[in-house]
């Protein structure tokens, strides 16, 4: 796996052929680069009398709130990696590749870069650990690093369930999707009624793949003209006002720190209607974006942020809580300004400009991982691609809620689940096998 070159992304613009739909990476890129820009807004982190203070700007600004339901994209993610999926399911198909295939491949793509960032944090854990450094205090930064490994399970789960979900979709079109925020709606119930958060998990491959359905009509131009998607997003709009204003969801879209009930942790119902709002607002402006798309310049730039577009997402927590450690060892500098004061909206710029020279530090180091070889074994058995997909989902869910480190020490074994879900099953070979083309303008990219 060799680092990536720019000349490789020239090549990858020259090659890219009429008949792809550059929306559906761009929204990719753009929905990648709120999620890193919000993080690194929302963390509202100060140093009093030499102590470390940790927030979030949701928590202590309630003016903050709607604007969630611009910055929490985890929907766009889904709309694109419906079409994606879809398109590569359809197209493994055509060439006899069978099921088992179709989810090693996508195992490989989305495991791959997680496996360095687990050992990373394993070793930084375990020698901190070692060296006095509070339990808590490892706890809570592991915690923070590893947030993105939560919605990369309830992705992966998603994706494994692409196909069945694509038969559902071919059979019963919208009525599916009407049918998937039904279902939602009624975990929702039971987990709201019964007091349990685990009750609702159920919600994010329901809810999330309703969303992803409709990167299915996206792609079978069941969407078609600006009239039909504002239409779309109509439904979504009235949707989550309603929930909102009638029922017990609050209007932040993002998680906070002791609220009684949340709309991303477990992921809720309204996360699908908006769902609904964002993807028919962004697909009413498809022809705005192919148009502006065509230039070089916008397209050589998201073929830029798709090749590293999973170290970007994977890292660029672990480069905060990196810039906040040695800001400590510093005595605090550069975070002593009050969160959302007239000084902390100032040094805002210098903190962005910062923590993204570090994450592409990180992403120099580690995004050669994002291009896994090709893999031209024969076909696993199905339940051996079936057990990795569960081994690696469990393995991150369980990583993202508690970290590696708890009262009792470090935990090892938690970010071993995933790797040797992966590897012992042979989804990820430690052979070396053919390199996979960088040529292809499709090279190095989940779908």
């Amino acid at each position: 796996m060799a680092p990536m070159d720019l000349r490789d992304v020239d090549s990858l613009v020259e090659a890219t052929p009429d008949s792809r739909n550059r929306v559906v990476d761009f929204l990719r890129a753009l929905a990648i680069l709120v999620v890193a820009f919000g993080h690194w807004t929302a963390a509202a982190v100060v140093v009093r009398d030499g102590t470390l203070v940790s927030n979030q700007i949701l928590n202590i600004a309630s003016w903050t709130h709607p604007l969630t339901w611009v910055i929490q994209v985890m929907p766009v993610f889904f709309l694109v990696g419906g079409y994606a999926n879809a398109l590569s399911w359809r197209s493994a198909q055509r060439r006899g590749e069978g099921y088992a295939a179709w989810l090693r491949s996508r195992l490989r793509r989305l495991g791959t870069p997680v496996i360095p960032l687990l050992l990373v944090w394993l070793a930084i854990a375990s020698i901190a650990y070692a060296a006095g450094v509070p339990g808590g205090t490892l706890r809570t930064a592991s915690q923070v690093a590893l947030v993105p490994t939560w919605f990369l399970a309830a992705y992966v789960m998603v994706v494994a369930l692409a196909p069945p979900a694509l038969k559902l979709w071919e059979r019963l079109g919208w009525w599916a999707v009407a049918g998937l925020l039904a279902l939602g709606g009624l975990v929702d119930l039971a987990s709201i009624r019964s007091g349990s958060d685990l009750a609702g998990f159920p919600n994010y491959v329901i809810v999330f793949g309703a969303v992803h359905m409709i990167g299915f009509a996206w792609l079978d131009g069941r969407l078609p003209g600006i009239r039909n998607r504002l239409s779309l997003a109509a439904i979504g709009a009235v949707g989550t006002v309603l929930l909102v204003w009638l029922g017990p969801y609050p209007v932040s879209m993002v998680g906070l720190d002791n609220a009684t009930l949340n709309n991303s942790f477990p992921t809720r119902v309204t996360m699908g209607f908006l769902g609904l709002l964002q993807g028919g607002l962004l697909l009413a402006l498809e022809p705005t974006f192919q148009r502006w798309l065509q230039r070089p310049k916008p397209w050589r730039f998201t073929i830029l942020v798709n090749a590293r577009i999973m170290t970007l997402y994977l890292w660029h927590l672990t480069a905060m809580v990196a810039v906040i450690g040695i800001s400590l060892a510093l005595k605090g500098f550069g975070l002593h300004s009050e969160p959302l004061s007239g000084a902390w909206w100032a040094t805002r710029p210098v903190w962005w400009a910062v923590l993204a020279v570090v994450t592409v530090g990180f992403i120099a180091i580690f995004g050669r991982f994002e291009n896994p070889a090709k893999d031209l074994r024969p076909s696993p058995p199905t339940w051996l691609s079936i057990v990795a997909c569960v081994a690696m989902c469990a393995g991150l869910a369980v990583m993202a809620m508690f970290g590696i480190v708890d009262k009792g020490g470090v935990n090892w074994w938690w970010p071993l689940v995933p790797i040797a879900g992966l590897t012992l099953t042979g989804m990820i070979p430690w052979g070396r096998t053919r390199t996979a083309s960088s040529s292809s303008p499709d090279a190095g990219r989940d779908g």
